[in-house]
């Protein structure tokens, strides 16, 4: 059902915005001059208007499903759980050893016998 939700989603997306761009100018870009647009108390008189108050609506309408859906699918724990999640300590009782802390640095290890093999030399 998701899936389904998710494909309408998407289809009224590139809708809308195809209906958006089909619209023509009423001028004032940024709303600086006569377009007025939402701001004035007119209704949509076009069919373009119409068909675009109706497709914002339905992707409002998707989007919550979306969200419900993504709440009822959550564990119902907190991302902080999760970093509970960590590997044990050692034997020892130090913390496990960070990548990069042997001296390599985050380099792949050289091959035996050559010193700097990866660094660039001077001709």
């Amino acid at each position: 059902m998701e899936t389904v939700v998710l494909v309408v989603h998407l289809l009224l997306a590139l809708t809308l915005i195809g209906v958006v761009l089909m619209q023509r100018s009423e001028g004032g870009g940024l709303g600086i001059g006569g377009g007025g647009g939402a701001a004035t108390g007119r209704s949509a008189g076009t069919a373009l208007g119409k068909v675009t108050w109706g497709l914002a609506i339905a992707f409002i309408c998707t989007s919550l499903a979306l969200t419900i859906f993504a709440a009822q699918d959550s564990t119902g724990g907190s991302v902080l759980d999760r970093i509970g999640a960590q590997p044990a300590p050692d034997a020892d009782g130090d913390a496990p050893a960070l990548p990069g802390s042997d001296g390599q640095g985050l380099l792949p290890p050289t091959p035996s016998g050559e010193s700097d093999a990866l660094l660039p030399q001077a001709d």
